[in-house]
């Protein structure tokens, strides 16, 4: 049986959704889902799903064709008669094709409902919306946690690696299966936004607009190595078990949960943690001269790896970081990254947050500097706030305007109808 590795006492005070404002959540609650509960969403997903079978392989940068595979999407709104007004979403690492639907794990509401829906910059009413798990991932896309048809067990480890092109390619033959020529734009924040230069780069002439957030052309050493402390805390759990822990019903969900309370600090900046904790006690006016949670950050950070565990498998953390790992766009251009960007004619908003140390603005400047020398049409912004890098998951006002004003500005250029945002109705 799945037990949640810490445990969130009650009266405990957080909000990632919320601003940073202090409000009150309530204890896990007891049906947890259970490792079998999220196997399933891996096979059978509870969302759309395209699937190409054995002439219709997945070539890999590895060097494997993958088949046959599957890939789970959610899409929201009406494709247009001449099926122009497609916009695909592009996830972060533990985000998945529930953008704008409630979880089926575990009941929360969409991850981006700040910036989808009617009225909002991407507007289900305007738009056709589509948002596809990644390969890779657990939630119906084709993954390590998915079943192996050669063997009927779970693939785990023996599933091939897979990168950010790798991605595209199987969102690009879901597209097709769509009947879609022509992105009216790619969209996307962190690995979802590397997902969207990478769109631009191998499609260039799919992409008509493309809002590429908080993100990189390459991902750095630091962040390379943020990402192999979280493998390792991973593989350190007994209960990995060498990747095979499925078939013993085992979940590594300490070493799991370890891992994302690593990055969920580095999706946050020092103001934001100092401002919503500070060095407040939890529950308690003195310190207890033990190892438990005395601080508000501490207990927060505790629930944040107890609920990420609920969802996400284990060894598709480890092939996703993996995958932003090994991106580098300009590799495959002489290391030049203006060549990738040559004789593009996608109209590109490029946005970055003056606290997001992750994917800092100089990355997000260098990528503007590489379309500037490609005579590219591109527009930036760098947005001051303390949210750090999950201020683009957030509602942040000068964000959502930009994105309107982006979205808007190609809307004209591409002569759809309807072409006014004015603002939410």
């Amino acid at each position: 049986m799945f037990r949640p590795g810490f445990l969130w006492p009650k009266g405990r005070k957080t909000s990632e959704e919320a601003g940073f404002e202090m409000v009150t959540i309530q204890v896990l609650k007891t049906d947890t889902p259970q490792p079998g509960e999220r196997a399933n969403e891996a096979d059978n997903p509870t969302s759309q799903v395209m699937r190409f079978g054995p002439d219709q392989p997945l070539r890999l940068d590895c060097g494997v064709d993958l088949a046959p595979f599957q890939i789970a999407y959610q899409a929201y709104g009406t494709l247009n008669a001449d099926k122009s007004n497609a916009i695909l979403i592009c996830h972060a690492l533990t985000g998945d094709q529930h953008a704008f639907n409630d979880h089926p794990v575990t009941g929360k509401k969409g991850w981006w409902l700040t910036l989808i829906g009617p009225g909002k910059p991407i507007d289900t009413d305007r738009y056709y919306v589509i948002c596809a798990n990644v390969i890779g991932g657990c939630m119906g896309s084709t993954g390590p946690a998915s079943t192996n048809p050669a063997t009927g067990k779970i693939w785990g480890l023996d599933f091939p690696i897979v990168t950010i092109p790798d991605m595209v390619r199987a969102q690009a033959m879901l597209i097709d299966r769509l009947g879609i020529d022509t992105l009216f734009a790619v969209v996307g924040g962190s690995m979802g936004g590397m997902q969207v230069l990478q769109w631009t780069v191998a499609y260039p002439q799919r992409v008509f607009s493309a809002l590429a957030i908080a993100c990189a052309p390459k991902h750095s050493a630091q962040n390379i190595a943020f990402h192999e402390l979280g493998r390792q805390a991973v593989m350190a759990d007994p209960d990995w078990r060498g990747g095979r822990y499925y078939e013993d019903g085992a979940h590594p969900h300490r070493g799991l949960g370890v891992a994302r309370m690593a990055a969920h600090i580095t999706y946050l900046s020092d103001a934001a943690l100092h401002r919503k904790f500070g060095r407040r006690m939890q529950d308690r006016e003195l310190p207890t001269f033990s190892f438990d949670a005395d601080f508000q950050v501490e207990s927060y950070l505790r629930y944040q790896g107890s609920s990420f565990v609920e969802r996400f498998d284990a060894n598709s953390y480890l092939y996703l970081t993996r995958a932003m790992d090994y991106f580098d766009i300009a590799a495959d251009h002489n290391g030049v990254l203006a060549e990738a960007f040559r004789d593009i004619k996608t109209r590109f908003c490029v946005v970055s947050f003056t606290s997001d140390w992750l994917f800092p603005t100089s990355e997000s400047r260098a990528i503007v500097h590489a379309l500037n020398a490609s005579s590219a049409r591109v527009s930036f912004a760098e947005i001051e706030t303390d949210r750090g890098h999950d201020a683009f998951l957030l509602d942040v006002p000068e964000f959502i305007d930009i994105a309107r004003g982006f979205m808007t500005s190609a809307n004209i250029a591409r002569g759809l109808a309807g072409t006014s945002l004015a603002g939410p109705r």
